[in-house]
């Protein structure tokens, strides 16, 4: 199952009643398919809108967080596209977050501390006879 995001704009017409019979109704459409509710976050209330959707200016803002099989999204935005009291939707679904770099090889510690100071002594050597020929 996938991990997945979604929030919906209901229309602010909508009496209090009918908003949350909505918001358990699709909280409903997501556990009849399949799909593990984790959290529905309505916090976010009554916000004005970027732009008027339908002559409208304010939406009612929910947040879902859920877990579902991969053919539940598009059975939501088929529900949602058809109710004509949510404004506007986006379904995301959540990456796990991976490490892009690769963990260093392991040197050995000794091999490589008696090397470096002998590397480092020989060029000292050579550039001093270099330095009395001219």
């Amino acid at each position: 199952m996938n991990r997945y995001e979604m929030i919906y704009i209901i229309d602010t017409g909508l009496e209090e009643t009918a908003r949350k019979e909505l918001i358990e109704k699709v909280s409903g459409l997501i556990t009849a398919n399949g799909g593990e509710i984790e959290k529905v976050d309505e916090t976010w209330g009554k916000r004005r809108l970027a732009y008027a959707i339908d002559y409208k200016t304010e939406g009612w803002y929910v947040l879902v967080n859920f877990k579902a099989p991969a053919e539940l999204p598009r059975e939501l935005e088929r529900n949602l596209q058809i109710n004509e009291n949510v404004l506007r939707y986006l379904v995301v679904k959540l990456e796990e977050k991976r490490s892009a770099v690769k963990p260093r090889p392991v040197r050995p510690a000794a091999p490589a501390e008696e090397a470096a100071p002998a590397e480092a002594a020989a060029p000292a050597e050579e550039a001093a006879p270099a330095a009395e020929a001219e």
